[in-house]
């Protein structure tokens, strides 16, 4: 059945983004331009984190999986700021042709999905920088540079070691953590050709509740391992001890801080994803359970005006895994994440490192507000832009940049997943538009060309070449299993193809013009997901391939753009505003009684007791002004019914506004480092103790404002 329609307002909260011009709005950054960041300082994929300082340069890598070039490496100067400088190798050296996609045969299942390399380890030591890594199959991996942009050197080091940290000991010896549960430490060899025999050893037994994802740090004399567990949930822990080897105390530094994001739905699959009719389903979805997708698995920093950073992964829906910035507090000699009062959780919202309170611009050396990527590119270059990866190695045969365009030629497969050469980025949340200009008079009988979504399942919309000069608009879902076919007037050669998605949401929609101008929808609101068969979110595809199973035309790709209607936030405090604030546990709005509370009331009630002046005091500092001429005060511990009025404008309370977007927020405490909130079952008053949000935004701390 033909399903089109002219793009409408299919999602209020992604419309309502889209009321000022596209083209005037950067790329996110967490970086709000007061002092302040807000998490997640990426809202694209990076896992695995792993920070090194040298100096007061800041290098962050992250996992690749199967994609190259690999292993990324960022550099900041202020923790906040990143740009991508390097990647450690261009394409997989080894011999097995899984790595290039190249299709099963007796002696390997033709793809590395879900494989590749992960988890590394960033050092710098003996004048030169170190990145280790695992990759499936092949064992430790190091790349070693004097300069951090490279030429990398490339050491396969063998052994079984993986998800590991890296310790450059005082005595110039070097030592590997790794393994989960049971974990163990092993001396490598400093010219990097593999560990040394003989020195593996358990360092803190099973039954501990230690985990995997090992970073080891050696301060003040103490040896501290921060790694992550996932049974039964989500957390951080860190062991410590006076020994490398052991023995170790283990305390959790973190748990439960989700930034109210609930897990996205796991693909569900039976056997490999490659052969034809393998059937997936998306799983049940808890939004109260906090499962996997909490902060976790990242290193720690510390830096220059000695404060100290952890920098942690957090799924974040379709999108995959990504870094959020945490503060922490050193208490009783342990690193704990996040503030004094509310340890264990972190804002979502904080002052930048460097930045005083009231002093923005302290810290002179702090890079400019930018993005890590451009996301944007017309091909008009000689080398592709750093945000792009193919998926597996490509054949560099069979793809070139000519006369400002990407052209693919097109190689036997029977879906999207075997295509080889599929050029790739990260989609770009919480909501973007991706748009490309496809040329289509290269393709040959056979030849299926497009945009698509590489994730498992996987989805694409594009032009299917069937015979002379007959062209098949094809929209694929592999999903259910769907596809919808449309016939269009081509005759110009030319064809726009665009993907809509509202990620935070976990959803997609297809679209296409054939003019530039007026884009009509194909096939239905997708629903998205996170799944463990590749390890990686959704991400873009431009892709060619041949269907009858020969090497057949082209298909050239101009003008591809990234539109996010979102990144802008500089609105999203009302200041100035007089607002009514609802709980978004129980949808009713909060009122300033006459007895001298803060309680909440029927939704139906608009009156002046509801009515909240958002006063800017700065920083992302507000007060908060009821249209009777109080303001709201917190007393004492901020206990239910301590959080009254005064109406002296000195005393009134100042918060740290926490954007959540899209109108919600929470209010943090300078005082206490907690959270403005209201039980939804006990209808006690509102209070100042509550730590941070549940997953599914409904334990009473986070707030929607409607002006």
């Amino acid at each position: 059945m033909r399903r089109i329609k002219h793009i409408k307002l299919w999602c209020a909260g992604l419309m309502a983004c889209f009321s000022f011009s596209l083209h005037a709005q950067r790329s996110w950054t967490a970086d709000n331009g007061n002092g302040t960041f807000t998490n997640p300082l990426f809202y694209d994929e990076f896992s695995d984190p792993d920070i090194l300082r040298v100096g007061d340069d800041y290098y962050l890598a992250g996992t690749t999986m199967h994609a190259v070039p690999g292993l990324v490496i960022l550099h900041s100067k202020d923790l906040v700021n990143w740009e991508n400088i390097s990647y450690c190798f261009d394409r997989f050296d080894f011999e097995d042709p899984a790595f290039s996609l190249c299709g099963p045969t007796e002696k390997n299942r033709g793809e590395v999905y879900g494989e590749g390399i992960w988890a590394p380890c960033i050092r710098y030591a003996n004048g030169q920088f170190y990145v280790f890594s695992n990759v499936n199959g092949k064992g430790l991996q190091c790349y070693t540079a004097k300069d951090i942009h490279g030429p990398w050197t490339h050491h396969n080091m063998k052994g079984r070691i993986y998800d590991l940290g890296v310790l450059f000991d005082d005595d110039g010896k070097i030592y590997a953590i790794h393994n989960y549960g049971e974990v163990k430490c092993t001396e490598l060899k400093p010219d990097m050709s593999g560990p040394v025999e003989g020195t593996e050893r358990v360092i803190i037994p099973e039954g501990s509740g230690v985990g995997e994802g090992h970073h080891m740090y050696k301060i003040d004399g103490m040896y501290y391992l921060i790694s992550t567990d996932y049974k039964p949930n989500g957390r951080t822990l860190c062991s410590r001890s006076k020994s490398i080897w052991g023995p170790y105390e283990t305390r959790v530094i973190t748990a439960d801080e989700t930034y109210g994001y609930h897990a996205a739905p796991i693909t569900q699959w039976r056997g490999r994803i490659m052969p034809d009719g393998t059937k997936f389903a998306l799983g049940h979805v808890d939004k109260d359970a906090t499962a996997c997708s909490n902060a976790h698995q990242g290193g720690i920093v510390q830096y220059k005006d000695g404060s100290w950073w952890a920098l942690f992964m957090q799924d974040f829906h379709s999108i995959g895994r990504t870094v959020c910035l945490m503060p922490m507090t050193w208490k009783d000699g342990w690193p704990m994440v996040g503030l004094d009062g509310n340890l264990g959780r972190a804002p979502r919202t904080w002052f930048k490192p460097g930045t005083i309170l009231g002093d923005y611009g302290a810290d002179d050396e702090a890079q400019p507000m930018k993005a890590p990527y451009n996301r944007n590119e017309n091909f008009d270059g000689k080398q592709l832009g750093r945000i792009w990866q193919w998926n597996h190695n490509p054949d560099d045969r069979m793809w070139s940049l000519k006369g400002g365009r990407l052209r693919l030629n097109s190689m036997p497969a029977n879906q999207l997943m075997w295509a080889r050469n599929s050029l790739t980025q990260r989609v770009i949340g919480p909501k973007s538009v991706t748009t490309v200009e496809l040329y289509v008079k290269g393709m040959k009988d056979g030849d299926v060309c497009g945009l698509g979504n590489i994730n498992i399942p996987c989805s694409w919309i594009g032009i299917v070449k069937t015979r002379k000069d007959a062209y098949t608009l094809r929209c694929f879902e592999q999903l259910t299993n769907d596809t919808i076919d449309v016939s269009v007037d081509l005759s110009g050669g030319k064809i726009w193809l665009r993907s809509i998605g509202d990620y935070d949401n976990d959803q997609a929609q297809y679209a296409y013009s054939t003019d530039g101008r007026e884009f009509k929808t194909l096939g239905r609101m997708m629903p998205l997901s996170y799944q463990l068969v590749t390890f990686q979110g959704s991400r873009h595809a431009l892709f060619a391939f041949n269907s009858i199973g020969v090497n057949g035309g082209y298909a050239e790709f101009d003008n591809f753009t990234v539109e996010e209607p979102c990144a802008d936030r500089s609105n999203n405090i009302p200041y100035g505003k007089t607002v009514r604030i609802i709980n978004k546990a129980t949808g009713r709005p909060a009122i300033a009684t006459r007895h001298g509370v803060l309680h909440d009331t029927h939704p139906d009630d608009k009156g002046d007791l509801t009515r909240f002046l958002i006063i800017d005091r700065g920083n992302a500092l507000v007060s908060l002004k009821c249209e009777d001429g109080r303001y709201i005060k917190v007393y004492g511990e901020g206990l239910p019914g301590d959080v009254r009025f005064t109406r002296d404008e000195k005393e009134a309370e100042i918060f740290l506004w926490q954007d959540f977007l899209d109108h919600d927020f929470m209010l943090l405490s300078l005082g206490n480092h907690r959270y403005l909130g209201k039980s939804p079952t006990t209808g006690s008053p509102y209070s100042m103790d509550f730590a941070g949000p549940d997953p599914a935004r409904r334990n009473g701390s986070v707030l929607q404002w409607e002006e």
